[in-house]
């Protein structure tokens, strides 16, 4: 299957040539030795695709999420998993958005240039999971300063990131007339801050994923860490999400192509019987009904990134197009690994890592259940299901 040209060529190119600098060998042993892959994410850095949502004024490259998200897609598609860096875009997208200029200046360039990597966001809580407004973290001024106490989880790459976006309750519950109100978004200085009011536990899983559990006791953070307007977090962080969403659904479009790619070389190439696997209708129409889902979410993809470019907001695109192409790219995992038959369990041919990398986006950032009933209520004007 050869991709067609589109607006964005110039962009493929030059990332797939990179991405060919990492052939599979080299993310099938960081997968096996669960590392970061930090000479390709290095690499990524130096040549800029790091800084692509970063505008010009700040040492960044300007350029809006539908490039964004071809970066995100081709590294996919070439074999990799942006799951190791793509915070760096999403969650600096807040900054760009809600920051002051003084914020603006003293991290972006640096961001840009690789000195500083922000690819953390602390939202998630061990007992309210996706109801983000009930979170318990706390965030109090004293003497000048904030004071966080509070629990995180599945809280991803602190270990390779200098900083994070930690939102916290900052005026209780009980005391607000909208529940998404009295949410802040603070940024938190990992180095500063690990070791003294921060602490890390590491959460092993089937992923070769760095994800966390954190825990504030008392940590003290400088009081312009506060990102965006007090009380107003909640707005500030979904800058991020909503970018997050159309990021992660670019990745699994390219996970989607990666996987029928593979299942439709395999199946010229395999003869059983005297013939192609590939020759018979049970093999290759699941194939070419993965290359049709893929295509449909893709559609969905462009038009979450026009909206995200245009400043209007792209809540239901965002969520509609992560919708999409996970389930798109999870049908085509599965195409693709009952394609290969026994061979897809084997490492070498790196269908079972990637069938375990997209599996996660059934269930993250954000599950599909939560996506239905957004669409369900701000969209349809259903009644509020929970």
């Amino acid at each position: 299957m050869t991709p067609q040209p589109d607006a964005y060529q110039d962009i493929r190119d030059a990332v797939r040539a990179l991405c060919a600098e990492f052939p599979d060998e080299y993310h099938r042993k960081v997968d096996e030795q669960r590392a970061y892959p930090e000479a390709f994410v290095d690499a990524l850095t130096k040549a800029g695709w790091m800084a692509a949502l970063i505008p010009q004024a700040y040492g960044g490259s300007g350029l809006g999420m539908a490039e964004a998200s071809v970066i995100m897609e081709e590294i996919n598609r070439s074999g990799g998993n942006s799951g190791a860096c793509h915070g760096q875009m999403y969650v600096m997208n807040a900054i760009v958005r809600s920051g002051t200029e003084a914020q603006k200046q003293q991290y972006l360039p640096r961001i840009a240039a690789g000195e500083l990597r922000i690819q953390s966001m602390g939202v998630t809580e061990p007992t309210t999971g996706s109801d983000t407004t009930k979170l318990k973290t706390s965030a109090v001024r004293k003497d000048g300063r904030w004071v966080i106490n509070g629990q995180k989880v599945w809280i991803s790459r602190i270990q390779h990131s200098d900083l994070m976006i930690l939102l916290a309750r900052t005026t209780p519950l009980a005391e607000v007339k909208k529940k998404s109100e009295g949410l802040s978004c603070f940024l938190i200085d990992l180095k500063q801050a690990v070791g003294h009011g921060l602490s890390v536990r590491p959460i092993a899983n089937m992923v070769n994923h760095e994800t966390n559990e954190l825990f504030f006791d008392n940590l003290e953070i400088p009081e312009e860490n506060l990102l965006g307007a007090e009380g107003q977090g909640f707005k500030t962080i979904l800058d991020g999400l909503n970018a997050e969403r159309t990021l992660i659904a670019a990745e699994c479009i390219g996970d989607g192509y990666w996987f029928i790619e593979r299942a439709a070389k395999y199946a010229k190439e395999r003869v059983v019987f005297g013939r192609p696997i590939g020759q018979n209708q049970g093999v290759q129409f699941p194939i070419a009904d993965a290359f049709i889902e893929v295509e449909a979410a893709n559609l969905m993809r462009w038009k979450a990134c026009a909206k995200i470019d245009a400043h209007e907001h792209a809540g239901a695109e965002a969520n509609m197009a992560k919708y999409l192409a996970a389930k798109a790219s999870w049908e085509a995992a599965n195409v693709c690994l009952q394609t290969h038959g026994g061979f897809g369990f084997a490492c070498e041919y790196d269908v079972e890592r990637k069938f375990r990398e997209t599996r996660l986006y059934q269930v993250a950032p954000i599950s599909t259940n939560l996506i239905l009933s957004y669409v369900a209520e701000h969209v349809l004007g259903l009644p509020r299901s929970f």
